[in-house]
């Protein structure tokens, strides 16, 4: 089954507001800078340090 980007972001980040309650802006930077980081350069690195 495949998932947009865009809707696994909002189900985590709903997730994560509603069980850890962090900060908003810590929230929207988290999200933001992992969805800028997957459409970089640097995303086969990170892939490949995931895996």
């Amino acid at each position: 089954m495949d998932v947009p980007l865009w809707l696994a972001l909002i189900v985590i980040g709903w997730l994560g507001i509603k069980l850890i309650r962090p900060p908003w802006w810590l929230v929207v930077v988290l999200l933001l800078g992992g969805y800028l980081l997957a459409d970089s350069l640097l995303a086969p690195v990170v892939d490949t340090a995931v895996k």
